[in-house]
């Protein structure tokens, strides 16, 4: 049966999207078949017809960057690495992982996202949910998996990914990802904020060029995607010299690690996933309310400001720049992309056009699935989100999602459930923006 989505107020995702009054969008099969103005097209007789009455009709949002196996409150690491191992441990422990994952996805679509990459968890999980949902046993998001993701001993990621201590054992372990059925490959390159010992060095380098070089080689020609988490100027050049596809994080890029974007070690171009959500709390809250110490929150502030200069460098040297949020990390939640978006514009100065077409369109270019969603097109699958108030006008009109379609079917059965105290905790963080020399004298 065609649906038809009427009296829509249509932003299309694309990069200079304007707000186009009076719009009909027609969905037959899961794939947008038609756009015109109403009154320009008659309506298919027996059609499903839903009157939007003057709301704003968009493409879904792809988050680039997530981890499924938490939910955003703040939690001592080794109470974590306990929880993981027990739950990979037990066949009841799986079957829990795989419903904390599916939940999480599912939180996703409803607050808006149809696009989810998930960068690394445990047990091939995501593979297995993905796989779940494709078939059409549940609602979700369209998934691409990294599955667990590859580290070194001593490096970032322990509680999931797999450890690499040769060049030949780092191949071995992409081709097993492969197997498994992931969509792309995960490098954890350097450490974070969770695992500096040393106050001042967040991102220390931990994977070598020579074991990065082989993973990046080894995706490639089984034609995999990769991504890498770095959080240091020395883990940036590391993975573009490997020929990573997209930089995870970032940090300050100078002209040499610009080059090195535009031509990596595999001969092709790089792009930054922009991800200002995990290390925004650090700096702004207390290690009180963070649960950190106080070589996290001051390693957290540099890695803040060094993500947020790479997205500033990136946009000005022509550099493709992505968004996501790193949901799970504390205060991250699944159902906040939005404030990922309008975090990205308050720090950069783009439009709020831009920042909407950068975590529609844009992300599906990174991801290589422009072809079937994140924008609203013709042929299109039918990802569409629609809103009270116009995103154009407040990007935090994407907090407050009415409708979510996913393949131009109406979701149900998926819910955001609230972590009222966290969120009461972010909603803060716009007053300190505001306050931030940071912020504000950049703009």
């Amino acid at each position: 049966m065609t649906l038809a989505l009427t009296n829509a107020t249509l932003l299309d995702g694309t990069e200079n999207m304007t707000a186009q009054e009076g719009m009909c969008v027609l969905v037959e099969d899961g794939k947008i078949s038609g756009i015109s103005k109403m009154g320009e097209v008659e309506l298919p007789a027996g059609c499903e017809v839903v009157d939007l009455g003057g709301k704003y009709l968009m493409p879904g949002l792809i988050n680039m960057h997530v981890h499924l196996c938490g939910d955003g409150k703040p939690h001592s690491s080794d109470g974590a690495e306990k929880l993981v191992k027990l739950a990979l441990s037990l066949a009841v422990g799986r079957a829990y992982l795989r419903a904390t994952l599916k939940k999480s996805l599912q939180t996703q679509l409803a607050s808006g996202v149809t696009t989810v990459r998930s960068v690394g968890d445990p047990g091939y999980a995501d593979i297995a949910v993905r796989n779940i949902i494709n078939s059409g046993k549940c609602e979700g998001p369209r998934l691409i998996a990294s599955g667990c993701g590859i580290s070194v001993p001593g490096g970032h990621a322990r509680l999931f990914a797999k450890m690499a201590t040769t060049e030949e054992e780092a191949r071995a372990y992409v081709r097993e990802h492969a197997e498994k059925g992931a969509d792309q490959i995960k490098l954890f390159i350097t450490g974070g904020v969770f695992d500096a010992e040393v106050e001042g060095e967040p991102g220390v380098l931990r994977m070598s060029q020579k074991i990065a070089t082989a993973i990046c080689d080894e995706a490639s020609k089984l034609g995999l995607l990769t991504s890498a988490h770095v959080e240091s100027p020395e883990g940036v050049e590391v993975a573009l010299k490997a020929g990573v596809d997209t930089i995870e994080h970032g940090s300050v890029l100078s002209e040499e690690l610009v080059s090195l974007f535009k031509e990596n070690g595999l001969h092709k171009s790089s792009s930054l996933t922009c991800t200002i959500s995990p290390a925004l709390p650090f700096a702004c809250f207390d290690p009180e309310i963070t649960h950190s110490t106080h070589i996290q929150k001051v390693n957290g502030r540099i890695v803040y400001e060094g993500v947020v200069e790479a997205a500033r460098t990136a946009l000005k040297s022509d550099i493709p720049v992505g968004l996501g949020t790193d949901s799970a990390c504390p205060f991250v939640t699944h159902y906040d992309m939005w404030r990922e978006v309008v975090y990205f514009q308050k720090h950069t100065g783009v439009s709020n056009a831009f920042a909407l077409y950068t975590a529609t369109l844009k992300n599906a270019e990174l991801l290589r699935v422009a072809d079937e969603t994140g924008s609203v097109e013709v042929g299109k699958s039918a990802d569409l989100i629609v809103t009270s108030k116009n995103p154009l006008d407040d990007l935090m009109a994407l907090g407050e999602v009415n409708q979510v379609f996913m393949r131009g079917k109406l979701v149900k059965t998926c819910k955001v459930n609230h972590l009222p105290e966290l969120d009461k905790e972010l909603d803060t963080i716009w007053d300190d923006l505001e306050k931030d020399s940071f912020v504000s004298e950049w703009k």
